[in-house]
This record gives structure tokens, C-alpha cells and sequence, in this order.
């Protein structure tokens, strides 16, 4: 391992094709480790830097952690790595270089999706699980996208929308600002002249590499390789104590949220009504409040 300034470390890695590392940041010294996985798949880890404004003064020490590919991580030029599995085996070796036993694991968004198929492959690790807005199954968020979301764009620009998407033109700056006022309502509840320092770093150093081939090129819903993924059936299996986050202007159906919590053995319920996808951004007062109780406990 090679030791960094500021509490970073980079984690030597094993993979199917070779040697590869990823970048880890401790924050706080509290006794309470909370490894944390980014949304995407291959954001990075800057949007959720707010989380070091709070968790640390509540005794929690939290674990940044960049996935293959994303922001300060090694970003291979090899698309057979993008495979859940792998992300999952990749957890758990950062798990193991880290020493961390009897730990928290928080999955925002598609961090969420990972958290959830870490924690049925290796819970005994796990003193409990934060599933961050991201539904138990593509589909079931598909429909959602189908049927809630993409009908509140004016019609017009909703049709431009999927002919730059089926042009595969979703790079494209057009693409981004007929999309913008689903990011203002959903993504995250402000100008965007306004989103955080973090926030915009974040989008900035997104990898289409990774998030094409998983997520699809769709902001409204998935048609990825993560598109039929589906766990709602498995929730029963996750027995750690765990805490779902929802919001009521999320991408994510705040609804099949709460049903997540009920059907978890130790679930619970935290809902931002002032949130979105972001919520963590533009309902922080509830957001952290809920996290930190849950945290300290």
C-alpha cells in the first residue's frame, strides 16, 4: 500500500486482467468506521466530501473510497471489468487492506445497488447497512422512470431526448440542457449555477467508459447491463441492521423505498421530504440527523 497526505491511501487490487489499485481517504477518528461507496457507476467519490462536515464530530470515522475507475482511482481502458461481481470482490478487498471488522457500509445510488449485493455476500463483516435512494430493482425503477419522471418534461423535449439517446448523442451538450430541469427537480433541488463544489467535481470526472455499459446512456432509466438487476426477493436475507433513505422528489420511488425498509429483517425507514436524489445536499438537516442516529445507536 502506498500512504498519502491528508489520511489517503492507495489499495493494490487483484482483478481477472491483472494488478490494478484504487485510491481510500480516512476522515475523523471516531470509533465507529464507515466505509462509503459512490453513486454512478463511475462518479467518484467527491459529492459525498459533505458527509465529513458532520459524521466525524459524531464519533465516526468515514472511509472515501474511489471503485476502478472512477475519479483518483487506476481507470483501465477494459470493459470486461465493469461487472458487478467484480465491483463486489472489489469491495471486499478493500475491506480486508483497511482491517475493518464490525463495520458500517453506506451505498448512495448505484453505491446502494453494490451495498446491497455486498452485504448478501458477506455480511458477517457488517455491523449494518445504509442503502442511500436506490430501489431494489431495475425494472421497478424503469417503470417509474417510464410513468413518473420522464412525463414532467414538456413533451417536445422529452422526444429530443431519446432521439439523441437512440443517436447515441448523449454527450452532447444539448443532451444536458434538455435535461436540466429533471436535474433542478430530481437530481438535486437547486440551480445548478448553485450545486456544491463537490458536487459539480464529481460530474466533472464521471466516466462514460463505466456508466454507459452499466446505467445505459439514460438519464431516465436504465437500459445498462444493471437494467433487469433485480434483489427486491432477496431483501429478507439482509439481517444486518439496516437503514434506507429515500426523498420525495428523488429518481428513486420514495414509496418503493419505505416497502424496502419493511421488507429488511432490521430495516428502517428515513425520508428527506425537502430532498432528491441529492438529498444528502437539499434536505441536510433530516438527511445527517437520520444518519448519525442511526450511526450512534
Amino acid at each position: 500500500m502506498d500512504e498519502f497526505s491528508g489520511g489517503s491511501r492507495r489499495i493494490p487490487i487483484t482483478t481477472p486482467v491483472g494488478p490494478q489499485w484504487v485510491w481510500t481517504r480516512r476522515v475523523g477518528t471516531g470509533d465507529i468506521p464507515l466505509l462509503v461507496l459512490h453513486g454512478g457507476p463511475g462518479v467518484g467519490h467527491e459529492y459525498l466530501e459533505c458527509f465529513d462536515s458532520f459524521l466525524p464530530q459524531a464519533g465516526v470515522e468515514v472511509i472515501h473510497y474511489d471503485q476502478l475507475g472512477c475519479s483518483y482511482s487506476a481507470q483501465p481502458d477494459d470493459p470486461s471489468l465493469w461487472d458487478l461481481d467484480r465491483f463486489v470482490d472489489e469491495v471486499e478487498q478493500v475491506r480486508v487492506a483497511l482491517g475493518l471488522e464490525d463495520f458500517f457500509l453506506l451505498g448512495q445510488s448505484w453505491g446502494g445497488l453494490l451495498g446491497m449485493e455486498y452485504a448478501l455476500a458477506h455480511q458477517e463483516h457488517l455491523q449494518g447497512l445504509v442503502i442511500s435512494n436506490m430501489m431494489s430493482s431495475g425494472p421497478a425503477y424503469n417503470r417509474y422512470a417510464l410513468e413518473v419522471l420522464a412525463p414532467e418534461l414538456d413533451p417536445d423535449d422529452l422526444a429530443e431526448i431519446r432521439q439523441l439517446e437512440a443517436d447515441g448523442r448523449h454527450l452532447e451538450p444539448r443532451y444536458e440542457e434538455l435535461l436540466l430541469p429533471h436535474y433542478e427537480r430530481h437530481v438535486l433541488r437547486m440551480p445548478q449555477a448553485e450545486w456544491p463544489d463537490p458536487v459539480l467535481r464529481a460530474f466533472a470526472h464521471l466516466n462514460p467508459d463505466v456508466y454507459v455499459p452499466m446505467q445505459g446512456p439514460s438519464e431516465l432509466g436504465a437500459s445498462g447491463m444493471l437494467a433487469e438487476w433485480d434483489r427486491s426477493g432477496d431483501l429478507g436475507q439482509i439481517t444486518v441492521p439496516t437503514l434506507v433513505i429515500g426523498a420525495e422528489h428523488d429518481t428513486m420511488d420514495p414509496v418503493h423505498l419505505r416497502w424496502m425498509a419493511e421488507q429488511l429483517p432490521q430495516g428502517s425507514y428515513l425520508h428527506c421530504p425537502d430532498g432528491s436524489h441529492l438529498c444528502m445536499y437539499d434536505d441536510q438537516q433530516v438527511y445527517m440527523a437520520g444518519l448519525i442516529a442511526f450511526l450512534t445507536r
